[in-house]
């Protein structure tokens, strides 16, 4: 592998997990990208949309490559307040609903207060509800209980609290000694971590990529829309997200996976070849998958009418949407492919 700095990785995926960005609330996490892109001396702006937009001097300035990874995370949002001091909530992307029963979370309102709360089910004791385990969990069956002393609409609005204010659901990081990743969100806070690792790398090895590189940190992708327009010298997008699991895909959490399908459709035949070719050439674990329910920022760029070619690639993921998990060898090896990509 290349010399890549694991501990750096880690670190800032660490950092990045932690700061709270449920999609439509991300300019704290954008600011720390911002910091952590100036620590590597890349020039960067946002635009409208609050996209992080970083550019790299190529060999070659007259074409532009672009890669793409989406801080924006899974979350929930206040649909309205019951008379009791709870909750109601709309969920923000698509989160497995299942698996945020019981979870801590913060409420956050509009003028930067953060309070305490829990997920629950409406049935939420054994002792008491006949349903507690068979209830539904979903948006209508769920609430969100306050850690404040609040039973009444009126005290909750007092707190500052009201529809719209944005509930972040805590990630749970944890990185073990076996080289596995937890913690809900690393689609894709760990490909927006590898991919700094990667710009580390540039730098660190005074490399400079073969074209002009546009790095697109992108902040609606959970709502399918992120880098729909892209800067207009761009002419192919790898967007770098989380490598989908299960059923009949052949990716693990040790490899980087090449999507050639979505439910979007197919991605650029020859740009998936090359990958493929590269990852070949550097034996690198990969595989390439159909991503039955899926789409990503290449998406979303070529349904917003870019003129580009475009390819999905990403580290495995198990679990994604619910308790996710990933390796510290799947995400070298999609930094690999990423530096070669670079290269050609």
């Amino acid at each position: 592998m290349n010399k890549f700095d694991k501990n750096y990785v880690i670190a800032t995926m660490e950092n990045i997990l932690n700061i709270a960005s449920p999609t439509g609330y991300t300019n704290n996490v954008v600011k720390a990208l911002e910091t952590i892109v100036d620590d590597l001396g890349y020039p960067h702006k946002r635009d409208m949309k609050g996209n992080l937009i970083v550019t790299i001097d190529g060999h070659d300035n007259n074409y532009t490559k672009a890669l793409s990874a989406h801080v924006d995370t899974l979350g929930l949002m206040v649909r309205s307040i019951n008379s009791d001091g709870t909750l109601n909530f709309t969920v923000l992307g698509g989160p497995i609903l299942n698996t945020y029963d019981g979870e801590y979370c913060s409420v956050i309102t509009r003028d930067g207060k953060s309070y305490r709360g829990t997920v629950l089910s409406k049935s939420p004791s054994v002792h008491v509800y006949e349903d507690a385990n068979s209830r539904k969990r979903d948006a209508n069956n769920m609430y969100i209980r306050i850690d404040e002393n609040v039973s009444t609409k009126d005290a909750v609005l007092d707190l500052g609290i009201g529809n719209g204010d944005i509930i972040a659901i805590d990630p749970k990081v944890e990185v073990n000694p076996s080289g596995f990743i937890k913690s809900r969100f690393l689609d894709d806070k760990i490909s927006v971590a590898l991919v700094l690792g990667v710009l580390k790398y540039l730098k660190d090895e005074n490399i400079k990529p073969a074209f002009k590189t546009k790095v697109l940190f992108s902040t609606y992708e959970e709502v399918g829309h992120g880098m729909a327009h892209l800067p207009a010298d761009v002419k192919e997008l790898l967007s770098v997200d989380m490598g989908s699991m299960g059923l009949d895909l052949e990716c693990t959490e040790y490899d980087v996976s090449i999507c050639a399908k979505d439910s979007s459709g197919p991605y650029d035949y020859n740009m998936v070849s090359d990958l493929v070719n590269m990852a070949k050439a550097n034996k690198l674990n990969y595989v390439v998958d159909i991503y039955p329910m899926y789409g990503s920022d290449t998406s979303a760029a070529l349904r917003g009418g870019n003129d580009i070619k475009g390819a999905l690639i990403g580290p495995g993921v198990h679990a994604s949407h619910g308790m996710e998990r990933c390796h510290i060898d799947g995400v070298l090896n999609t930094m690999k492919l990423i530096s070669e990509y670079l290269s050609k």
